[in-house]
């Protein structure tokens, strides 16, 4: 016989150190950010660092141990506890990865203490989980066990109820490598029916382990299904060791489908991921399924080479359930080989550790094995007996391909007995045993032709005729009854439907007036405050000022400097967005008018070379209330070279302008007035750029510093202004 090999188990329930609840990369480039603007060394810069680590050991190694350097130094030089037991958490976490447990669980244990020294209850209980994946790969499931407890019902004290979903995740993580199927199925069941309170990347993670489940059941369909998902998800996030474990699931996955070429492109690119993480685990794993790909393909010297790669790693990192597959494999190996004896030797150091931790699946397996060698030396009897032990630990564990492959050995040993009719019973049951694992529609038709078959042996009494009968009006009047039920309240939930409808369109009709409303008002209070009545009336006096000094040239230039000004106002109020280079001109002119009368300030507008200003679309008179801002109040009380600086940059696909004064500074002008006095500027513009930023799709920003914490003076404003680009 020409069995399977035993499939490895569990690529993905090693995922219990982060939860994710939006994008990894958008969360990294936040805190990056959050870092650069907050440079102060004390304990909030500690946990900014912590968590940019955190974040990032999935994906950017080198990123993390930076970080992680600097978290240890820092705390070390402020005494943080809590940023030490942070840390060693984590250094713990990347030895795990390593598959350095011992080193692993030492780190633990040192993060513990400083948690307990400081009574950090969360703390203590993650380093509970974090010992309970570590004893899990050590497969120690009973400490596993313990461990989970013991944070399970820290958490449970503090009410974190996405912890406690995680424990379920875990436990049944468990279940399914002890063979307990319906108690795995149960726990993911029970995170599942919580799915309002579970974040997406745990409910991933929970489809991914049903896979799992679904697929040592013998349902392929759903296993792809669920792996699938998960990948894709994984794949956004860019988390590589996922990545390699799910590809690798699904290459093992279509070994047993017969579809070696799109198995063997799965668990090459598994590898590759595997390999740059230096993850010893996924790699032992993935060697050993390419093991079996080649002894499908009857290479058996390569295979036995794959065997041994996944063996060497396996010891190694003492990961004793992978030891297991690589003993049964090579076994399978050297029986295809034929060499039976060399083969069975395997197969009983599979057993011997099977037995001792406990995995009845890798048992059912190496039972199989020690059958088919057995039979191939024709000691039938013996052969006999380990098949079925290994139909005895099918049935308990409910797997159809175990009972399939225990009915096939079976058949063989009774045919070399003599004895035909057990022989031949066991090779039918291995038929349809084949069948329900291949062909649902076979099993569909077995079924359906035995109740034909029961129903005509019915239809033989007359009374069970008379009985059906009778059974048959009862229910026929039930189901009318039933449907009678069903259209009122199908009518009922129509007519609720529609009122439901009619108020959320009636909603919606309200907040779009409501927005309407509150955009009119923003932009009257616009055409207020862009030209203040200060700056008019100033504007007229300087202008009358010049006629009664018979300055006839000088007062024509500024009337129609003044004059274009307003114009260009207004017609830009009417618009949402203007070009740049029309914003860029009204503001020079309102400059030079300023300047007109006695050259008061030196101002200047640059342009970066990569800014078209013909192109660029920008709503209007959004950077002159802060020009006048600075001409009104930055030069109280100063009268040496006052000086205004407007710079436009694109960056990152934001236009960026700065309006930078040497000033008193924000902060003088702050402490001069009312506390409860507000800049109209300031308060309209950040109005408009909440609205501007939905309108547009692109955000906005207004930000306000006093220059001196750059050891400058003066105040510098930073606009992000919302834009339209058009194209060259």
């Amino acid at each position: 016989m020409r069995t399977h090999l035993v499939k490895s188990l569990f690529f993905l329930f090693i995922m219990g150190y982060c939860s994710v609840a939006i994008s990894q990369n958008k969360i990294i480039d936040s805190l990056k950010l959050e870092l650069r603007n907050h440079k102060t060394k004390d304990t909030t810069h500690v946990n900014l660092l912590y968590s940019l680590a955190f974040s990032s050991f999935q994906s950017d190694l080198k990123l993390t141990l930076s970080c992680l350097e600097d978290v240890v130094e820092l705390s070390d030089s402020l005494n943080y506890t809590k940023g030490k037991a942070k840390s060693s958490y984590l250094y713990g976490i990347l030895e795990n990865r390593k598959s350095n447990y011992a080193k692993s669980l030492e780190l633990f244990k040192k993060s513990q203490e400083y948690y307990e020294s400081i009574g950090d209850k969360n703390g203590i209980a993650a380093t509970y989980t974090a010992f309970g994946i570590t004893h899990f790969d050590l497969a120690q499931y009973d400490e596993a066990i313990e461990d989970y407890k013991k944070a399970t019902e820290i958490y449970e004290k503090l009410g974190n109820e996405q912890e406690l979903i995680q424990g379920l995740n875990r436990v049944a993580n468990i279940y399914t490598k002890l063979g307990n199927y319906d108690e795995a199925i149960n726990q993911y069941k029970q995170v599942i029916a919580r799915a309002d309170i579970v974040d997406e990347q745990t409910l991933n993670i929970t489809y991914s382990n049903l896979g799992v489940v679904y697929r040592y059941q013998g349902k392929y369909a759903k296993a792809i299904e669920y792996y699938n998902k998960y990948l894709d998800s994984r794949k956004k996030d860019n988390d590589k060791l996922a990545i390699a474990r799910t590809l690798g699931n699904l290459g093992e996955l279509y070994i047993e489908l017969n579809k070696d070429d799109i198995a063997l492109d799965y668990l090459q690119e598994a590898l590759v991921y595997a390999t740059e993480m230096d993850n010893k685990p996924s790699m032992a794993i993935i060697n050993m399924n390419l093991g079996n790909l080649y002894l499908r393909k009857k290479d058996y010297d390569k295979a036995l080479v794959f065997f041994n790669r996944s063996l060497e790693v396996s010891l190694e990192i003492n990961k004793l359930d992978t030891v297991t597959f690589c003993y049964h494999n090579i076994g399978e190996a050297y029986f295809f080989l034929d060499k039976p004896i060399i083969a069975r030797n395997y197969f009983e150091k599979a057993v011997e550790l099977n037995q001792r931790i406990g995995h009845k699946l890798g048992l059912a397996h190496n039972y199989l094995g020690m059958s088919q060698t057995f039979i191939k030396q024709k000691e039938f009897r013996k052969g006999l007996e380990y098949a079925l032990k290994s139909k005895k630990n099918g049935n308990e564990l409910e797997s159809l391909e175990i009972e399939k492959k225990a009915e096939y050995l079976q058949s063989l040993a009774y045919e070399g007995l003599g004895n035909y009719k057990k022989a031949l019973s066991s090779h039918q049951q291995y038929k349809v045993l084949h069948d329900s694992l291949f062909s649902i529609e076979s099993l569909e038709k077995i079924a359906r032709l035995e109740a034909e078959y029961k129903y005509k042996q019915a239809l033989d009494s007359a009374n069970i005729r008379e009985l059906k009968l009778t059974k048959t009006v009862q229910a026929t009047s039930q189901d009318l009854q039933k449907s009678q039920r069903n259209y009122l309240w199908a009518i009922i939930g129509v007519l609720l439907l529609s009122i439901l409808l009619g108020a959320i369109m009636f909603n919606q009709k309200l907040k779009n007036a409501k927005s309407k409303t509150q955009t009119a008002i923003i932009e009257q209070k616009l055409l207020r405050s862009q030209m203040t009545p200060h700056f008019i009336f100033n504007s007229l006096s300087v202008l009358q000022g010049m006629i009664l000094n018979k300055e006839d040239k000088k007062s024509v230039q500024y009337l129609s400097k003044f004059s274009k000004l307003l114009r260009i106002t207004l017609e830009n109020s009417r618009d949402k967005t203007v070009l740049l280079s029309q914003e860029l001109t009204a503001v020079q002119d309102y400059l030079t008018l300023q300047n007109l009368e006695n050259d008061t300030y030196e101002c200047t507008i640059l342009v970066d070379n990569s800014i078209d200003t013909e192109l660029f679309q920008i709503p209007p008179m959004l950077i002159q209330p802060f020009v006048e801002n600075a001409i009104e109040h930055a030069f109280v009380n100063m009268d040496t070279n006052p000086r205004i600086d407007i710079k436009l940059r694109y960056v990152d696909k934001k236009l960026v302008c700065t309006i930078a004064d040497n000033g008193v500074g924000i902060d003088y002008e702050n402490g001069s007035k009312r506390k409860d006095k507000k800049s109209l500027a300031t308060t309209i513009t950040s109005e408009r750029l909440k609205m501007l930023s939905k309108d547009l799709d692109i955000n906005g920003s207004v930000h306000i510093e006093d220059r001196k914490h750059y050891n400058e003076q003066g105040t510098i404003v930073t606009l992000v202004i919302p834009y339209k680009k058009e194209v060259a």
